[in-house]
């Protein structure tokens, strides 16, 4: 990790544990099983995925980036049999609100819409040529109570530079297990997080190391090599890059005030145990 953050990477680790409560809170989950979508992953799959319709296996395996197929394969298509995208979507916006109700610090009110006003204007002003989860996040209208407007801005800014870091990715020549790999490598994940979440087996395992090491990128002992961690910084750096759009927006103070009024709320989530550190998304306490 640079040592030195961008203003866009700041950013998103200060707001990235408001949108991830999606993720480690039970009221999104208990939702999905209450719409008779059978398993944690068809909720998140049908979850993340809704905004863009009833997408099959493989176009949303191609928008995630870093799933096995066959993992996506067991959730979709046929979770739209028992559920459409648009009440997926409504009752994960109500479990969302309902979870940052419960988690966010008490009299935290005013300070969660000054930061609102700030990611909504930062979420309008992305562009999303490449960039279809953000697109279709930008679509959703935003409900009334403040806390879940806060999570839509803040799901739209993610997915944006997500989708931005799939570009930088498949760019630099990555497949999905490959860009986890490398990630891996840096140290700032363990792997068996990623075993635990990604679905892909040893021999896709075993297969991207190949693939790695055949570029010069990983050595035997799965660490990167001197191009390896130029490719990655080179990656990270491309990621920054390409979420100009929000900070361009809102202009450094008005970044610098986000991140001002985020950090003490993101940082409540992570030291109550809401959004574990480490995690899956890589995003570190604030």
């Amino acid at each position: 990790m640079d040592p030195s953050p961008t203003l866009a990477r700041r950013f998103w680790e200060a707001v990235e544990p408001l949108h991830s409560v999606v993720y480690f809170t039970p009221e999104p989950a208990d939702a999905a099983r209450a719409l008779g979508l059978r398993g944690w992953w068809t909720g998140y799959f049908t979850g993340r995925v809704a905004p863009l319709g009833p997408l099959g296996a493989v176009p949303a395996t191609a928008v995630l980036y870093g799933f096995a197929p066959d993992m996506v394969a067991r959730a979709l298509p046929g979770a739209w049999d028992r559920a459409t995208p648009d009440a997926v979507l409504r009752a994960r916006l109500d479990a969302v609100g309902a979870a940052l109700e419960r988690t966010l610090p008490p009299g935290s009110g005013d300070r969660l819409a000054a930061l609102t006003e700030l990611l909504e204007h930062a979420a309008a002003a992305c562009h999303f040529d490449g960039r279809p989860l953000a697109a279709g996040w930008s679509l959703v209208r935003p409900p009334a109570p403040v806390a879940v407007r806060a999570w839509l801005a803040a799901t739209v800014l993610r997915e944006h530079r997500g989708d931005g870091h799939v570009l930088a990715a498949v760019h630099a020549g990555l497949r999905g297990l490959d860009a986890t790999l490398t990630h891996v490598a840096t140290g700032a994940v363990p792997r068996a997080l990623f075993e635990a979440h990604r679905g892909w087996t040893e021999a896709d395992w075993e297969a991207s190391r190949r693939r790695l090491r055949a570029r010069g990128l990983l050595d035997r002992d799965e660490r990167l090599t001197r191009a390896g961690g130029v490719l990655r910084r080179q990656l990270e750096e491309a990621t920054d890059r390409l979420a100009a759009d929000p900070v361009a927006a809102l202009g450094a103070s008005g970044v610098e005030e986000a991140i001002r009024l985020a950090v003490p709320l993101s940082r409540h989530l992570v030291d109550t145990g809401v959004v574990p550190v480490p995690n899956p998304v890589g995003v570190p306490r604030p």
